[in-house]
């Protein structure tokens, strides 16, 4: 990774991005989440363009960690794994250094850009004890909740059996994907232990509609119509909204969390667990959606519409040249959608902080032209407004349908099954204490 190449948003006060140049620097700004947030996130995109969990673990961990130490100083939420004694610990620069320290460990050719963010967010005139405890608690909430998370198989390499071409089966179509034959992306992160989820599996999704059957017809007919590359049935705002919603979750809905916590001037506390909350909720919606996706094993829409002769419905009609929207397909089966259960389990997080009935502008300036590293495209509009944030994941999943990589049921199921997983997070970790009686 090249270091050098971190912008200097990120590491310096004046970025105009992250509109809080003016803020104070106290407890009661989100300035410290939103900085760090952005500069990790940042770091891992460079390294891997989250094309690996890592960067969406890291940024999880980091708030995890500056989110104990922060609990710890006020009591008000649960935390993830710390106990440690506070002490006389100052609440911005202890979860400064819990924040330094996590993402060195993971990025240590950054620590250098880490250590000066850590050094430039900490408070003025701070005394030697206030210092010395803020440091120790910092360090102590970065090591457990590290620990918390060792072993947890975020990288872990899965194997995968291909199947003999039959209807509704994955197939392979490197010519789409762009990848080397016989490669299938993402099976391992069937295996990795979520944060909330008490498996991979806990969430299983209800089969996909029988290749045979009327709804899987429907289905076949509405993308190879809405989906396909230049359709002339689609609307501008279909288009629109399909290559809008291209871009990662870990990007966008963490780009949304640094815009809204400034504008609601949520205290750090609140903005360093809604951070956490997100990240957490998009590890477990990829875990559990990629489990259900390797568990069903089913066929994109490309290698439907193309090989629709032989799927054994009268009813679907064969396209040998057909492609989608997105001149491309990910390399990896389609039931239920990866992007739709992230988009919705984060938004569940959203909704847990703001209420759902809450209206908001979303911004994406650039997009993938097609998969990743085909270059950029600017769009025209760069923003999106939703009255709910239920509203926004119903459409970040629906998107797939225009983009024409998901057929409408992968998208919905994917929207239900990110809402479960977020659902259960938001119940399970980071509660608010009770109130004294």
């Amino acid at each position: 990774m090249k270091v050098g190449l971190i912008s200097a948003c990120v590491l310096m006060a004046g970025c105009a991005s992250l509109t809080v140049a003016t803020e104070a620097r106290d407890g009661s700004r989100p300035n410290a989440a939103v900085q760090w947030n952005a500069a990790v996130l940042e770091v891992g995109e460079q390294e891997d363009g989250f094309l690996t969990l890592k960067g969406l673990r890291t940024t999880a961990m980091m708030h995890l960690a500056m989110h104990d130490a922060l609990s710890l100083l006020n009591g008000r939420f649960a935390t993830f794994a710390c106990d440690a004694n506070a002490g006389k610990a100052d609440p911005v620069a202890a979860a400064s250094h819990a924040a330094r320290t996590v993402a060195a460990s993971q990025y240590p050719d950054a620590a250098d850009h880490f250590d000066a963010l850590n050094a430039r967010l900490q408070p003025a005139g701070l005394g030697t004890t206030a210092r010395r405890d803020s440091e120790r608690l910092g360090a102590a909430c970065a090591r457990a909740v590290i620990k918390a998370r060792e072993g947890d198989g975020w990288d872990t390499d899965a194997q995968y059996s291909w199947h003999p071409m039959a209807p509704g089966v994955y197939a392979e179509f490197r010519e789409h994907s762009g990848t080397p034959e016989g490669f299938v992306f993402g099976a391992g992160w069937a295996n990795a232990r979520g944060f909330a989820l008490s498996a991979p599996d806990q969430f299983r999704a209800p089969p996909p509609p029988a290749i045979d059957s009327a709804a899987y017809t429907t289905a076949f007919d509405e993308v190879k119509q809405v989906g396909r590359f230049q359709s002339m049935t689609r609307t501008n705002d279909q288009t629109h909204l399909a290559l809008w919603w291209k871009d990662f979750a870990e990007s966008s809905h963490n780009r949304l969390a640094r815009d809204l916590v400034v504008r609601r001037s949520l205290d750090l506390a609140e903005a360093t667990r809604l951070f956490s909350l997100i990240n957490m909720a998009i590890f477990d919606a990829y875990v559990s959606s990629f489990d259900n996706k390797f568990h069903f094993n089913h066929w994109r829409p490309y290698t439907a519409i193309r090989w629709a002769d032989n799927d054994g419905n009268p009813d679907t009609q064969v396209e040998a040249t057909w492609t989608n929207t997105h001149r491309h397909t990910y390399a990896f089966p389609s039931y239920p959608s990866a992007h739709g259960t992230a988009c919705a389990a984060a938004m569940q997080a959203f909704a847990t902080v703001y209420g759902d009935n809450y209206a908001f502008t979303m911004r994406t300036d650039t997009v993938d032209i097609a998969g990743p590293f085909s270059g950029k495209i600017e769009m025209h509009p760069p923003t999106r407004s939703f009255k709910r944030f239920s509203d926004a994941a119903d459409e970040c999943g629906l998107s797939r349908v225009y983009l024409g990589i998901h057929f409408r049921y992968d998208s919905v199921e994917g929207v239900a099954l990110g809402i479960r997983v977020g659902d259960n997070l938001v119940q399970t970790l980071l509660r608010p204490t009770a109130p004294e009686q």
